[in-house]
């Protein structure tokens, strides 16, 4: 707490508050040797999250390791292993190896593979399954975990009586749904939650609990289903805070811009200010190819109402797996949202940041504003590759540069690179 602190700007008093009342969590699974913490939660910069993860047999863990590297790089906060397939153990232990950064995963997409592997069908997975695949993780140091313990049948038959457009996008609730459907039995993530707590309490774990139902279109945004669920993951929040289990809730990916506010409003309320994790949000379905944009935008607004943590996208989304280029235009996506959103929450040190960079371009201190840049490497890409004239001005400019002009007639001292 006093490391997260330090990190923060704030007094490790405000973060030992807000881990106390649930409003801020830091993710710190003890067997994760590399950590560096980070706190995520209210009165906080907000955090960006990369995902990673093998997606067939043919992937390699060099390659998820060289997108680590990559999102690291580029200044994620924290990393997702999302692997579906191949060497599941071994990139997660190699991710925990690499990463100083919190590392979450999703145990039910390793129980789903594992069972699809033993049985030739993700539906003869057992829950007993599901817990032993969480447990291998938890002890492998697995800081935060994604879990769809609040889909139940009664947000299912919801979903069925009111028609949405796109039934179900999640790729863990879709599964975990069809289990249900196929066995006729409630959600065992949902029946067996105090022995989830229980194994986070043992393992310093924290939850994240993922909404199964989450609108896939603009169309179904904030429909009966996606509320349904949120009124039950406020339940389950009393629960883990009761169990002394750090928990956060991760939320819908598609919203039209006129329901970022009241998304974030409702899950705050029913969800006792527990922070948010927020996958995008994606505010037109259009965007296809250039989602990360899509996001950004977003994830800005989501960020100003309150939302404290941005699962990133990248130009992947919904037509592929990203590759390590747009892992890192993914990152910087999601951390000019971040920004945008600490700017406009008044953030000091997003204020005084910008207000930097302000000052280090009326001084026409190149060096400076690509230091103080959010993506600094491609800045000095574009200023050198650009600039073929006098380097103490912009390309576009050049000799008629505003910024040199008005300070040569109103004498402000400049400190050209």
């Amino acid at each position: 707490m006093a490391a997260v602190a330090d990190a923060e700007g704030v007094a490790a008093e405000f973060i030992r508050r807000g881990v106390a009342d649930g409003t801020i969590v830091v993710p710190c699974n003890p067997a994760h040797k590399r950590l560096k913490p980070v706190a995520i939660g209210k009165g906080l910069r907000t955090k960006v999250s990369a995902s990673i993860g093998l997606d067939s047999e043919d992937g390699t863990v060099a390659d998820e390791l060289e997108k680590l590297r990559t999102a690291l790089a580029a200044g994620t906060h924290a990393v997702m292993d999302l692997s579906i397939a191949g060497d599941m153990d071994g990139v997660r232990r190699a991710i925990l190896a690499a990463s100083p950064a919190p590392v979450g995963t999703l145990p039910l997409y390793q129980a789903v593979a594992e069972a699809r592997q033993k049985y030739g069908s993700a539906l003869k997975m057992t829950p007993e399954q599901i817990f032993e695949v969480m447990e291998r993780q938890a002890a492998d140091g697995v800081d935060f975990m994604a879990l769809h313990c609040a889909t139940t049948f009664a947000a299912i038959e919801r979903a069925k009586n009111e028609g949405r457009i796109d039934p179900l996008v999640s790729y863990g609730g879709s599964h975990i749904i069809g289990w249900m459907v196929h066995h006729q039995k409630e959600n065992p993530l949902y029946e067996h939650y105090d022995r989830i707590l229980a194994l986070a309490k043992k393992y310093g774990v924290t939850l994240s609990l993922a909404d199964g139902m989450r609108p896939g279109c603009l169309a179904d945004s904030l429909d009966g289903a996606q509320v349904q669920e949120l009124i039950v993951l406020g339940e389950l929040v009393d629960r883990a805070r009761r169990a002394g289990v750090q928990i956060m809730i991760k939320g819908p990916g598609h919203m039209p811009l006129n329901q970022i506010k009241d998304t974030i409003t409702l899950q705050k309320s029913l969800c006792k200010g527990a922070p948010y994790f927020v996958f995008g949000p994606l505010p037109t379905d259009l965007a296809v190819g250039y989602d990360h944009i899509n996001a950004a935008v977003g994830g800005a607004i989501s960020s100003w109402y309150g939302a404290e943590f941005l699962c990133y996208v990248t130009p992947a989304e919904h037509i592929g797996n990203p590759d390590a280029a747009q892992v890192r235009q993914g990152v910087i996506a999601a951390r000019i949202a971040a920004q945008a959103g600490d700017l406009a929450k008044g953030m000091p040190e997003a204020v005084r940041w910008d207000l930097d960079m302000s000052n280090a371009r009326r001084e026409l201190n190149w060096t400076e504003q690509i230091r103080l840049a959010i993506d600094p490497e491609h800045a000095e890409y574009i200023r050198k590759t650009r600039n073929e004239g006098e380097i103490a001005t912009c390309a576009m400019c050049g000799k008629f540069c505003a910024m040199k002009i008005i300070a040569e007639h109103m004498h402000i001292e400049k400190h050209c690179c």
